[in-house]
């Protein structure tokens, strides 16, 4: 439950009362303190005093007419309501950054900037062969990559940071707020370095394979759920050295370095073991990752780049996988 605290009423804040009163200083303001939670580092990076900065943190409350921040020996300590505002600025700040980006790059005749959230895996076809073709429709767009994991990439799409995202939902929450559009299915396989003793051995079992050391994703990602519910459901535990990594390319290289096994997307190991830099581990896995998608924020138009770009995702995710480039 949202409460207030000090000499602040209770009644419910309006919108008129909001917008005509927070202005953008006060969201900078915020979005500072939220990071320092000091009010002299604050102050400082606003190239203000710190009366000043006290007086801007007074106006605010009042404005909004509910205590935000605890007044601590040592900081500020944001409360309920301060964590929720806090997050309020910095998406108004990054919408405010991207309006200003998209202008300045309209203004000299250019197609805008699109920013990109993606998941590692078999969403990287799909995702290459996308910008490709939106490069060659849209030659002047500005593009900008972000690859991370789905939870990550859902915090950065609720914050505004990208505008749309390729990957999956982490939470069944999150379907109230985004809006999701399936893509492609993602096939697991095991695979190990090309010196590996199991390479070339028959069709191994989870228990077997539950004795030696793994490469695993971190907890809170998809691939680390359906990797725990493989072991757990067979009753195992794993019984040699573990390394968490989200970096496949850091995966790559232990494997290549050491004995470690790891469950990693079909689509994502196939171009290594085609070139002999990784081995596939014959095991059956009956198992595969939840489908992928496009992820949007829910009831909010696309701009004309984001739209030009679903389309051309959707295009290419229909296409048979030999097919994408």
């Amino acid at each position: 439950m949202l409460m207030t605290s000090g000499p602040f009423p209770g009644k419910p804040l309006s919108l008129a009362q909001a917008c005509a009163r927070l202005r953008f200083r006060h969201l900078q303001f915020l979005d500072i303190l939220g990071q320092t939670r000091n009010l002299r580092l604050t102050a400082e990076q606003m190239h203000i005093t710190q009366p000043a900065a006290t007086k801007i943190l007074m106006d605010i409350e009042e404005i909004l007419e509910s205590r935000l921040f605890e007044r601590l020996s040592r900081g500020m300590r944001p409360n309920e309501l301060g964590l929720f505002t806090l997050r309020y600025a910095a998406a108004s700040l990054a919408g405010h950054r991207k309006f200003v980006e998209e202008f300045n790059a309209l203004k000299q005749g250019g197609h805008g900037h699109l920013t990109i959230g993606a998941i590692t895996g078999s969403a990287a076809h799909v995702l290459i062969a996308s910008v490709a073709e939106i490069q060659r429709l849209r030659p002047l767009l500005v593009l900008k990559v972000l690859e991370q994991s789905s939870d990550q990439l859902i915090d950065w799409l609720a914050e505004r940071k990208i505008d749309l995202m390729i990957g999956r939902f982490t939470d069944d929450a999150q379907r109230t707020q985004f809006q999701y559009e399936r893509l492609s299915s993602e096939p697991l396989q095991v695979v190990a370095g090309v010196h590996h003793p199991l390479r070339g051995a028959r069709e191994q079992g989870m228990a077997e394979l539950s004795h030696w050391p793994w490469i695993l994703y971190p907890p809170s990602t998809a691939l680390r759920k359906v990797s725990d519910d493989i072991f757990g459901r067979n009753g195992l535990a794993l019984a040699s050295g573990v390394v968490e990594t989200p970096s496949f390319l850091f995966a790559l290289e232990m494997m290549q370095a050491t004995d470690m096994l790891s469950l990693q997307p079909a689509a994502l190991v196939e171009r290594y073991i085609h070139k002999g830099l990784l081995a596939r581990i014959p095991v059956e896995l009956p198992d595969r990752m939840p489908d992928y998608g496009l992820i949007t924020r829910l009831g909010e138009p696309p701009t004309p780049a984001a739209q030009a770009f679903i389309d051309v995702l959707r295009a290419v995710a229909a296409l048979p996988t030999e097919a994408a480039p």
